[in-house]
């Protein structure tokens, strides 16, 4: 890798980082991130604010929740990406943005999905961390750790993903 493809690749990850901070915290909706993993079989019961209204939210409300998040995120990222490089004169090729946006959009909602048994418990599980998937005490939440740990991973490939063919103006 040449200097300026790595100038781009940590360009392009500091860039999709803080989008993707931000999209994850501040960025998604009350009701989406409480109602991501609902599933038939553990429904959420989403008490609106303000009007004190119950949804219950099963499977499908489940998905449309987190694919709405995943979709909010995912644009978060691109439209700070293609922004942030071009001010800083970096050309991307337009593919490998698609195919970095794609990677990270679609493990986020993988991740995200967690319905019971999802595939960051069954990971830990596997991996033996179940045990600090489960951790929710000291001010620490091991799930949520662990899945952030997930997102920088596949930020970091497509960050990588992103640089390919880059060049500078």
């Amino acid at each position: 890798m040449n200097r300026n493809r790595a100038a781009h690749f940590a360009a392009a990850y500091a860039l999709l980082r803080a989008a993707a901070d931000y999209a994850d915290h501040w960025g998604q909706s009350d009701f989406d991130a409480q109602c991501k993993g609902a599933t038939d079989e553990a429904p959420v019961t989403y008490k609106h604010e303000g009007t004190g209204k119950e949804t219950v939210v099963g499977t499908r409300g489940g998905r449309a929740a987190c694919a709405r998040h995943c979709l909010n995120y995912t644009a978060t990222q691109g439209l700070v990406l293609v922004a942030g490089s071009r001010l800083l004169g970096i050309r991307l090729n337009p593919v490998a943005v698609a195919g970095a946006l794609a990677l990270s959009g679609l493990t986020h909602f993988a991740a995200d999905r967690r319905v019971p048994n999802g595939l960051l418990h069954r990971l830990a599980k596997a991996s033996g961390k179940e045990r600090f998937y489960k951790l929710a005490d000291h001010g620490m939440n091991g799930a949520y750790c662990l899945d952030q740990s997930w997102h920088h991973s596949f930020e970091t490939l497509g960050a990588l993903l992103a640089a390919l063919g880059s060049s500078t103006r």
